[in-house]
């Protein structure tokens, strides 16, 4: 048994010897294979504290002040290459290392390190650069190369991004400097939608519009503003190209919001009976008296008894009537009337033109209303202005107890809270079915610029509907003063630059 232990007792020391022999100095330092062995430990330890505290900073402190998700990314990788370059300086002179004496075979190795390993140098600087800049940040939407996906993660080599199909693609840091990146979330997430329509020859185009814009507010991802828009592309081959414009919020979801739009666009056009057409060729004949003769002695051949199959023609399906030639007045039908016709039998744009009313179009929507339903509330914000299209509604003050009036077809109401900056002063409410033309707050400054006569109008309505409620209690002399209409004129000119 001596004689193992004897031996036990001599391979240690070898190995002992072994592993404290110095195999290179570095200044007045040598080191041995322990020796660089604890360099690797501490370092590697400096390493997983540096990333633990980032984490936890990210996770505690960051979060707690509000950061977006790549703000905080970004502040917390850079905390985690300072900790570790800090570590590493403290491990090197925990290990009796001279950083001084370090400063020609840095040089020597940066010499290197270029020339071998410049690929690695160009991606850690690029991702420096995307970390400080923070142009790119973790969680954006962004565009590389006809590729479309998420930023997941910044690291010294490479950004992993996540398509939307839900794949990973690893994509060097050199990329994101040396080509053009679409970061669809800087700054401002909205973004504008093109959606290519196009439609038979003959089609009326303010049908086309309204169409399009009433697909585009039935969607509830497509942002009210700015507004929808339709753009008259030109003249194809075989259809009148339009564009249908809508903005969005969440460019991520672009392809689903466009689906979504298009399935829409498809049941507007055929409620409306528009056409999408086919591509079509014309056929010309050079010797059409040739064909003529041709028939005619088949015609002379089916005289003689010979009869011949004859094939059918369809007919076309005609535009559905209601849309075209409203010739109903009740509450249900009108509703199937166009908006450019509901329009018209309102004063104020009984003289417009069609391209006149296609302008309008886009600058409003209709909605209807049922009886009893209420359509603004006392005390609201105003962020609305209705014109009656069809039907009746009434005012009522809630805070007085009081009946104010009735507005019928023609009339209009909303527009003291938008003018005035004051919440709704009474409650609107139908007593039948009716039908409004609903303008936003921030379209109302494109329908008076278009419409002079109907800033007039308003002037004036304003100036009575003010007095009126005045004279109920129901307007505080002293938060608004009597305003007469030539005051209120200038103040809408102020307010809308008209």
């Amino acid at each position: 048994m001596n004689w193992i232990t004897v031996g036990a007792d001599r391979f240690f020391d070898n190995l002992s010897d072994v592993l404290t022999t110095p195999l290179f100095y570095i200044g007045d330092t040598h080191f041995s294979i322990s020796a660089i062995v604890k360099v690797i430990v501490l370092a590697v330890f400096a390493f997983i504290v540096a990333r633990i505290v980032s984490e936890g900073i990210k996770r505690s402190l960051l979060v707690r002040m509000g950061l977006d998700r790549g703000s905080r990314e970004a502040i917390s990788t850079i905390i985690s290459y300072i900790l570790a370059t800090f570590g590493c300086i403290f491990v090197l002179q925990g290990a009796g290392i001279n950083l001084t004496s370090l400063t020609v075979l840095a040089g020597v190795v940066g010499i290197g390190f270029g020339f071998g390993l410049q690929n690695l140098a160009s991606n850690f600087i690029s991702g420096l650069t995307l970390l400080f800049e923070q142009q790119i940040r973790v969680g954006d939407f962004i565009e590389i190369a006809n590729l479309l996906g998420t930023v997941e993660n910044i690291s010294i080599r490479s950004t992993i991004i996540k398509t939307i199909d839900g794949l990973f693609v690893i994509i060097p840091n050199i990329k994101f400097v040396e080509t053009n990146i679409i970061n669809w979330s800087y700054r401002d997430p909205r973004c504008r939608l093109h959606i290519p329509v196009g439609v038979a020859y003959g089609t009326d185009p303010v049908l086309v519009t309204e169409a399009l814009l009433v697909a585009a507010r039935m969607e509830s991802h497509v942002l009210s503003h700015p507004s929808p828009k339709v753009w008259f592309r030109g003249f194809g081959d075989n259809a009148l190209n339009f564009d249908l414009l809508v903005w969005i919020d969440q460019p991520q979801e672009s392809d689903a919001i466009k689906s979504a739009i298009n399935f829409l666009i498809d049941y507007e056009f055929r409620n409306r009976s528009i056409e999408i057409p086919f591509p079509q060729r014309d056929l010309w004949l050079r010797n059409p008296q040739e064909l003529s003769n041709f028939f005619d002695s088949r015609d002379t051949d089916i005289s003689n008894g010979q009869v011949f199959p004859q094939h059918t023609k369809h007919s076309k399906p005609q535009p559905n009537a209601s849309f075209s030639e409203p010739n109903k007045t009740g509450p249900k039908s009108l509703n199937n009337w166009t908006l450019r016709d509901l329009l018209r039998r309102v004063t104020y744009f009984e003289q417009c033109t069609d391209l006149e009313l296609r302008q309008l179009i886009e600058y409003g929507y209709r909605q209807l209303f049922p009886a009893g339903q209420v359509v603004c509330k006392e005390n609201d914000p105003g962020n609305s202005f209705y014109i009656i299209l069809s039907g009746a509604v009434e005012v009522l003050s809630q805070k007085a107890d009081k009946y104010i009036a009735t507005l019928h077809e023609g009339e209009f109401f909303g527009e003291i809270s938008l003018l005035l900056g004051t919440p709704r002063t009474a409650t609107v409410r139908t007593t039948e079915d009716a039908i409004l033309f609903v303008v936003e707050r921030h379209d109302l400054q494109k329908l008076l610029v278009e419409q002079p006569n109907l800033a007039d109008q308003i002037a004036q309505k304003l100036s009575e509907r003010q007095q009126a409620l005045r004279d109920l209690g129901l307007l505080d002399d002293d938060a608004l003063e009597q305003t007469p209409f030539l005051k209120i004129r200038k103040r809408i000119q102020f307010l809308f630059g008209i």
